[in-house]
């Protein structure tokens, strides 16, 4: 019996992502055939779970496994599994929309994948899963009851923009997919789906290390013919045969679990399926980390470092950590104890021996032994990542360009490790535009006199190379690390050197870049022809600037801001603003290059005229200027503006 069918409409984006998929040309429609098997063993290690957890669930867990159903004639591929199952809200909330944040992004994605092999690491990347069937499809049914409720939910659709839903009674346990298979059709790789050696194939290649069985109803093969001998010949047949099965019943996978093999025993292309089954992602992982642990507590883990980062990785809603099994059992996802929140690229398992079934997220904050489990995977990653940047460059680089911005995180977060992040740290310099540097590199290439390591911050390394405050430096042959990145405002003030070498802003504190002939250089100079016009200057700028003195950091430029040494910069105060963090305004410092015409020639003026509106209308515009310079704004741009033209009209017009 069942009640009344329902027809609902999909969410406005799921619609339109259904339209993208049905409607796109994906090089690998096979990838169905791994999402709905993915998706019957989180249920089947969920049921197990929950078991573990409520005694009192009626649920059989007396045969758990995944049931693949062919009909050639016809053209319907079923799955079932007798897992969790679904109540009707998690049907509709699940499959009627997609229940994952960045929806849009998923939609932005596919419509940028130009080719098809680029549209088919979407499937994985954005766990799209169960709409993948609508590739191979005209219509998906879905049956489904969840363990311990009589109640269950039918569900088809036609991926046009509706479903329908209804409650049925006498279904089984689990949930059972039904694929109303579209012609096979070479040209568009769409296999047959209903040929038992296709799928035998597919599960042996995407599905093998499943640990649940996989279970087919195949053709029996014909039973040998008996050797005739006379006597039978002659013999009459009294008793009834009974006549030889038609079909068996075979189990299509190994279930065999990986991590709990020797690594010269598996293949990378069983690792390689292996981590598309944990992170529900379609490309290869960069690399594969295997680690066994005996002694005083055991375990097996086998981790694996995607080769792309996913879209949502700096997202809120990202989920970080690898999976937790207890003696092969399944416990949870995306374990966050297990790995410090700057590896959550990282995918994987662990395999604890000695951890209870029981076990809880409170639990596992305070549990001794996740935590010096996570210490060893802690260290043996970032182990990893100094072994390729040691032996295999290239696969470094492209790990440092996916991830560098998320591991530079840990360099804020994790003081234990932090000499070993700084060591796999990669950043660029003024010493190439190509290659990035060490900061032991950085050290190495050091002059004899060079005391600090200097470094600049900004938006783009563009932006950096035309600040003025790089002058001295470049002119002087000196090296400058450029950091780019937002996190590098914060971590930066974090060290305060690197193998006993400061690290120096050279847009902070005061910067003495003279040799010996330059001090006596300097002697000459009159500084003191400065001084009046620096305290008439930091007077006139007293709201903006806290002093204005004369630089050595300037070769070509007039003037520049710093701040003081051990200031905040201002996009770092500004991060902090718009984090609702509150900062008080800060002032800084106003340095001008004595060498500079404008500067010798304001001292003249000043000296000549004394506290005059139109000189005070110069200084404006040189602190303004400067502030241009570096790539910040006015504070009043329309009164810079005005000001600016002004000036200029006294230019032309003689004024």
């Amino acid at each position: 019996m069942s009640a009344q069918v329902e027809e609902m409409e999909f969410a406005a984006e799921t619609r339109q992502l259904l339209d993208l998929m049905i409607h796109s040309v994906y090089s690998n429609k096979d990838s169905f055939l791994r999402e709905l098997v993915s998706n019957s063993s989180d249920a089947l290690d969920k049921l197990r779970m929950e078991t573990y957890r409520n005694k009192d669930l009626a649920a059989d867990t007396s045969d758990l496994h995944i049931q693949i159903t062919l009909d050639p004639e016809a053209r319907t591929f079923t799955l079932s599994d007798n897992g969790i199952g679904m109540s009707r809200s998690e049907v509709v909330d699940l499959i009627g929309t997609l229940a994952k944040s960045g929806t849009a992004e998923v939609r932005k994605k596919l419509k940028e994948a130009k080719d098809s092999a680029a549209s088919e690491e979407l499937i994985g990347q954005f766990g799209i899963g169960f709409y993948s069937t609508f590739m191979v499809a005209d219509k998906v049914t879905l049956l489904t009851r969840k363990a311990g409720e009589e109640q269950a939910t039918r569900w088809e659709s036609a991926g046009e923009g509706t479903y329908t839903i209804e409650d049925v009674t006498d279904a089984p346990q689990g949930t059972t997919v039904t694929l109303y298979l579209k012609p096979e059709d070479a040209e568009d790789d769409l296999h047959d789906y209903a040929s038992v050696s296709q799928i035998r194939q597919l599960v042996k290649k995407y599905s093998d290390f499943i640990s649940w069985p996989i279970r087919m109803d195949v053709p029996a093969p014909p039973a040998p013919p008996a050797p005739e001998t006379d006597e039978d010949a002659d013999a009459e047949t009294t008793e009834d045969t009974e006549p030889a099965p038609t079909h068996v019943t075979e189990t299509l996978n190994s279930q065999k679990a990986l991590w709990t093999r020797p690594r010269s025993e598996v293949t990378d292309e069983e690792y390689a399926e292996f981590y598309r089954h944990v992170s529900h992602a379609w490309d290869d992982p960069l690399e594969i980390i295997p680690m066994k642990a005996e002694g005083t507590f055991e375990y097996q883990a086998l981790l694996f470092i995607p080769s792309t980062a996913p879209f949502d990785l700096f997202m809120r809603e990202h989920k970080a950590g690898v999976q937790l099994y207890v003696k092969r059992v399944f416990i949870m996802d995306d374990c966050e104890e297990l790995m410090p929140e700057y590896l959550r690229f990282v995918k994987g398992l662990v395999d604890a021996q000695d951890l209870s079934l029981n076990v809880s997220r409170e639990i596992l904050q305070q549990d001794r032994q996740i935590k010096a489990i996570r210490r060893r995977l802690t260290k043996k990653v970032l182990s990893v990542i100094k072994d390729l940047r040691a032996n295999d460059r290239e696969k470094y680089d492209t790990l440092w360009s996916q991830y560098g911005r998320v591991l530079k995180e840990g360099l804020l977060q994790d003081v234990d490790n932090r000499d070993a992040l700084l060591a796999i740290t990669s950043l660029s310099s003024t010493h190439s535009v190509d290659t990035a540097t060490s900061l032991a590199e950085y050290v190495e290439r050091m002059k004899d006199t060079q005391s600090q390591i200097f470094y600049a911050t900004g938006e783009s390394r563009e932006q950096i190379e035309r600040s003025p405050h790089l002058e001295a430096f470049k002119a002087k042959g000196l090296e400058v690390l450029l950091l780019t990145d937002p996190i590098d405002e914060m971590w930066i003030q974090s060290i305060p050197d690197f193998e006993g070498k400061p690290l120096q802003s050279v847009a902070k504190g005061e910067v003495d870049l003279s040799d010996e002939t330059d001090k006596e250089d300097d002697d000459k100079k009159d500084n003191e022809q400065f001084a009046e016009l620096l305290t008439w200057l930091t007077g006139v700028l007293v709201d903006d600037v806290s002093q204005v003195r004369l630089s050595s950091r300037l070769t070509d430029s007039a003037a520049c801001i710093v701040g003081e040494a051990q200031s905040l910069s201002p996009a770092l105060e500004k991060m902090y603003r718009d984090s609702g963090i509150p900062m008080p305004e800060s002032k800084r410092i106003l340095e001008l290059n004595p060498d500079h015409a404008l500067t010798s020639g304001l001292q003249k003026a000043f000296a000549d005229r004394g506290d005059d509106a139109a000189l005070r209308e110069t200084a404006e515009l040189l602190y303004g200027a400067a502030l241009l310079a570096e790539g910040g704004s006015p504070t009043q741009p329309a009164a810079f503006s005005k000001t600016l033209a002004n000036l200029l009209t006294r230019t032309v017009t003689g004024d």
